[in-house]
């Protein structure tokens, strides 16, 4: 599989600048970062997905789901990421492009008067040219345009026509809004292949087919193509000053790592750290930075907002909208085009008072959550629907095309008429964030529901509905039983911006405050929608790429770099993900700091000295097909090490090289187990490890000690050519070694067939590598 990140084997000790994250913000800097010759390391918590990778199906889609709560957090990693809070609910992409996977990718500008609130620093309320500049930067890159309605290939629209005759009731202007998606085959404005919108629908679960142009199509290749290395699975805790630099502190998802209460890997960034978590990720990283010892600003987690998000439905309407996606029937011919998931808007922005605006658009139901729609939508209808027309007549049809969709299903009836709805307006921005007493996120914001914008909202929708003869159907969790409670798919704010750290957490270019007036801390920046200061109205997306893009510039030129602007066809390192076998293990015992001659005697030493050596290391095999059949079986480790004679903090392993079963050249009747990786503590001093497992079959059968003893050996330096540190003797206890058989698994795979087949490449080795040493001479 071939793919933009790495396995975590492959980090490096430090980078020039590490960036948290890969929404438009930190995609943005790493591309722009790593075009001006820095060395640029970005960490993203969710998994990779290519076109091909999204769900397709209900059962797929449901795999994907990650839900958070105010207390608990989840422990799978999903592409869904739901946060859900007493007041408000939260969805976000969890994933590599952040929530440009799961978005309808709508740019839409902010009204001027927007930015005329004096909530934003003076530096950007002052300077327009400077955001517009922003602006331009990143429409070349996302190049959004609206639907080509009327071109070969691209129809008009019925969900559209159906929200412009809406418009017209309604007497409010519509129109086709720009979208990041791609309506032709080949290269995109920065050379990176596409292919052209097939009108599926299936924008919000992930495009399949290359034609949205969510950030894996622009910024990120970009990025690795001029040399930033990307890894996911990464879930940053909290950052923290080392020197000029600054510590990141992480654990990798699906390394098992936990089930040892294994310490955080850290990576060290020399000079810069950019947090682009997003408004609840961003926000949650300081506050545990803050938990650790940085001081921050007091507004840390002030100004949570939804951004006035609203949705709701026009339920069995008289016009046919098709706005349920298509799923694996795209091809078929019998369906009409659904169309990208937003394309049209009723821009009512254009009010006497600013907060009084709404941007209104339709949208579609990706295609694997159709069939539980279908459903859904009948059995809503008749609970708190609003039917907004009236007559025997047409309610004898509106209960036809029910009856059709349940014989038929969801492309045909009322579900087929039904229109989607998304509303972004400007609600009073009070939310916040803190972390609670289990530890966890907590998003409180009393009665927002309640606030008299989300009625006018709410009455859009109705006339919308009425306008199409149909049944209204309101956010399920909008109504008084259940106090109001929203669900937004644009938070923003918690890091927001301001003049000093009495009035935000960030200056204009997303730098920290250090929590005393504007002074802010060298290099540590935030960039994403988190330091948006207020609700903007409309679709965050090309602001907050906007925000970046500025910032990135102007720190760029603080820094005395020079970005490389010109744009050809991407070609991107070779970086396959083959079918691998990894595992975790522990191993713990003493070290003899001094000792240079011998295992034992370092082990007495440290014991008497109570010189512990502890590590928890995951062992990666690489392709497993060459593991196998090549005689040094190499492999890759990354973890931690415990040494409290080298360190009074954990060490982190790079470089970490494994081989399984190697022949000792000295000894033919012995084969080795070798374990080498350099170690590197908080203030960046390095060593270099040197272990091996000595299998022989000497005298009784010591199977369990061969291959459960490590002979250890630490260098000063990065090799074996430095001074002999010490040397010690670690050991794998049995309870251990039994929680390490659970963590052994296959890694990218395309199948349980495959996993089958890694398993049992990997456990020949190993038993025949046994047998010829233990048992062969028997024969």
């Amino acid at each position: 599989m071939r793919k933009l990140s790495r396995p975590i084997n492959q980090l490096k000790p430090e980078y020039d600048a590490i960036i948290i994250g890969s929404g438009y913000g930190g995609s943005i800097a790493a591309m722009r970062f790593s075009r001006a010759g820095l060395r640029v390391c970005l960490l993203e918590k969710g998994k990779e997905f290519q076109p091909g990778d999204y769900p397709s199906s209900l059962g797929e889609a449901a795999g994907e789901m990650q839900i958070n709560a105010d207390k608990r957090a989840a422990k799978h990693n999903g592409l869904y990421n739901f946060h859900v809070s007493e007041d408000i609910t939260v969805f976000k992409g969890c994933g590599l492009g952040g929530t440009s996977l799961v978005n309808a990718n709508v740019s839409i500008k902010p009204e001027p008067r927007v930015f005329e609130d004096t909530r934003w620093p003076d530096a950007i309320r002052k300077d327009p040219a400077s955001m517009s500049e922003g602006y331009d930067r990143a429409a070349h890159v996302l190049n959004p345009k609206p639907y080509p309605a009327g071109k070969p290939g691209f129809p008009e629209l019925k969900k559209a026509a159906a929200m412009r005759l809406s418009a017209e009731k309604m007497g409010q202007p519509w129109r086709y809004t720009d979208i990041n998606v791609a309506f032709e085959d080949g290269p995109n404005h920065v050379g990176y292949e596409q292919q052209a919108c097939n009108n599926c629908g299936d924008c919000v679960t992930g495009c399949n087919h290359s034609a949205k142009s969510t950030l894996i199509m622009n910024y990120l290749p970009d990025a690795v193509a001029h040399g930033a290395e990307i890894f996911c699975n990464v879930d940053v805790s909290h950052v923290a000053r080392s020197g000029s630099g600054w510590l990141i502190y992480f654990n990798v998802f699906g390394s098992e790592r936990d089930k040892f209460d294994a310490p955080p890997m850290f990576v060290r960034a020399t000079r810069l750290c950019i947090i682009s978590g997003g408004a609840l990720g961003s926000t949650e990283i300081l506050l545990r930075s803050r938990d650790n010892g940085l001081g921050l600003s007091p507004m840390l987690g002030k100004h949570f907002t939804g951004n006035g998000d609203m949705l709701g439905f026009g339920y069995n309407c008289d016009e046919e909208i098709q706005g349920m996606g298509l799923g694996d029937h795209w091809a078929d011919p019998d369906l009409g085009p659904v169309g990208p998931c937003i394309t049209s808007v009723i821009d009512m922005r254009n009010q006497a008072q600013l907060g009084d605006g709404l941007t209104f658009e339709e949208g579609s139901i990706p295609g694997p959550l159709v069939g539980v729609v279908n459903q859904s939508l009948l059995a809503l209808a008749g609970l708190s629907g609003k039917d907004t027309d009236s007559g025997a007549w047409d309610k004898l049809r509106e209960k036809g095309r029910e009856l059709n969709s349940l014989i038929r299903g969801p492309y045909h009836g009322a579900t087929n008429n039904t229109q989607t709805y998304l509303i972004m307006c400007h609600d009073d921005g009070q939310g916040e964030m803190a972390l609670n007493e289990h530890g966890h996120l907590d998003i409180s914001w009393k009665n927002v529901g309640k606030q008299p914008i989300f009625q006018k909202a709410s009455q859009a929708m109705l006339d919308a509905t009425a306008a199409l003869g149909g049944t209204y159907i309101q956010n399920v969790l909008w109504n008084k039983l259940l106090n109001y409670d929203l669900v937004t798919v644009h938070p923003l704010g918690g890091c927001c911006m301001g003049e000093n750290a009495e009035s935000g957490v960030t200056n204009h270019l997303g730098n920290v405050f250090s929590g005393n007036g504007a002074e802010t801390y060298p290099g540590l920046h935030v960039l994403d929608g988190s330091i948006v200061p207020l609700p903007l109205g409309t679709n965050p997306l090309f602001t907050i790429s906007a925000l970046s893009e500025r910032a990135c510039k102007q720190i760029a030129t603080n820094m005395n770099l020079q970005t490389e602007e010109q744009y050809g066809i991407i070609e991107l390192p070779d970086v396959d993900f083959l079918p691998a076998v990894q595992f975790t293990e522990t191993m713990r015992g003493f070290f003899g700091k001094g000792e240079q001659q011998d295992y034992q005697r370092g082990f007495e030493q440290g014991k008497n000295n109570s010189s512990a050596f502890l590590f928890t290391l995951t062992i990666r095999t690489g392709d497993i097909n060459k593991f196998s059949q090549d005689d040094q079986h190499a492999g890759s480790i990354a973890g931690t090490v415990i040494a409290p004679s080298l360190s009074d903090k954990p060490l982190m392993v790079s470089n970490g090289i494994f081989n399984l079963f190697v022949k000792d050249p000295e000894n033919p009747d012995m084969l080795k187990m070798k374990y080498r990786m350099n170690l590197h503590d908080e203030a960046g001093k390095t060593y270099f490890f040197d272990g091996y497992k000595a299998v022989k079959n000497d005298r009784g059968f010591d199977l369990w000690s061969d291959t459960s003893t490590l002979f250890i050996t630490v260098y000063e330096g990065t090799d074996a050519q430095g001074t002999i540190v010490g040397k010690g003797i670690l050991n794998i206890a049995a309870t251990d070694f039994a929680v390490q058989m659970t963590t052994m698994k296959a890694v990218d795979t395309g199948g349980k067939l495959e996993s089958l087949m890694a398993i049992k490449n990997f456990s020949t080795v190993f038993s025949e590598s046994v047998f010829k040493t233990y048992f062969k001479k028997l024969l």
